[in-house]
């Protein structure tokens, strides 16, 4: 994480000191090996009073900012469960949920679950939240400074931003409180009920935005049939959780071409999963399929 820049330097460095400060503060003791995902450090504890959870510290950016209150909004239901959060030290106190994740399912199978998990998820939008439009607002203005050159179909950038624009202007497009980032890794195994979503970067939007990161997730496993591999997916999502297909659709578009202008407007030297070029040939795989 340090050499992600100078500001993932600093906070790794007062890591432990944060860590140390919220054990002694909430009485909490260590049970079990730390682990992290790409932006927090979580701790299996213990509370005074014996019970499991996992003390939880992000690194601060505006994606995560409101975790803590979507969170507390959702009280359980449909997500892990809120026990503390500490806003300023960007540390939250979680219910401990099992390791299995729904990338060990069958992907049609998470689909459903995932499904299942919009109608708890997707209530009013507390009044704190950023709106989706705003994001989207931003979004359309990169996509509509790419060179003409962007190794990316001219349609489909000129389709996204136009669809963007039409979000903007559409009441429908906020409102709904949304997780954001729902795919097969932060949907987890619980005991007081079989699946929970975790890691929420909320805004007050639109139901319709969540499927995409089902359909890029796990896309290497559609080789060789991802056209169709994308499109069962898709109407698993829309047809379980009786979405609208169409309003479902454009949002893909939008999301996936903005996926791809984030990849190719990251400085040089960023940390990649995947080559830029296999990263816009998904993007556009993606985009493509839900509209053939």
């Amino acid at each position: 994480m340090a050499r992600r820049g100078p500001e993932w330097a600093e906070w790794v460095h007062r890591l432990p000191a944060i860590l140390d400060g919220l054990l002694e503060e909430w009485q909490l003791t260590v049970d079990g090996w730390m682990m992290h995902g790409y932006v927090a450090l979580v701790v299996p504890v213990r509370t005074a009073g014996g019970g499991a959870a996992v003390l939880k510290v992000r690194f601060p950016d505006e994606e995560g900012e409101h975790e803590h209150l979507a969170l507390q909004h959702w009280g359980g239901r449909g997500a892990v469960k809120l026990l503390r959060a500490d806003p300023h030290r960007w540390a939250m106190l979680l219910e401990r949920l099992r390791q299995e994740r729904l990338g060990e399912m069958w992907d049609l199978e998470a689909c459903e679950v995932v499904a299942g998990l919009y109608p708890l998820l997707h209530v009013p939008a507390p009044p704190q939240l950023r709106s989706l439009t705003a994001y989207v607002d931003r979004w359309a203005a990169q996509l509509s400074a790419l060179p003409r050159n962007a190794p990316l179909p001219r349609r489909l950038v000129e389709q996204a931003v136009s669809l963007s624009r039409d979000f903007v202007a559409d009441p429908a497009s906020t409102g709904t409180l949304i997780h954001g980032d729902l795919h097969y890794e932060n949907v987890m195994a619980a005991d007081r009920v079989p699946w929970l979503a975790i890691a929420p970067k909320p805004m007050s939007g639109d139901q319709h935005y969540e499927p995409a990161p089902m359909l890029w997730s796990r896309f290497d496993e559609l080789e060789g049939d991802i056209r169709d591999g994308v499109r069962r997916r898709f109407h698993a999502l829309v047809d379980h959780a009786g979405l609208d297909e169409h309003r479902a659709r454009d949002w893909v578009v939008v999301r996936m071409m903005n996926h791809a202008c984030w990849r190719l407007l990251e400085a040089p030297g960023a940390q990649r999963v995947a080559s830029t070029g296999d990263h816009l040939t998904m993007c556009i795989a993606v985009a493509k399929a839900v509209q053939d």
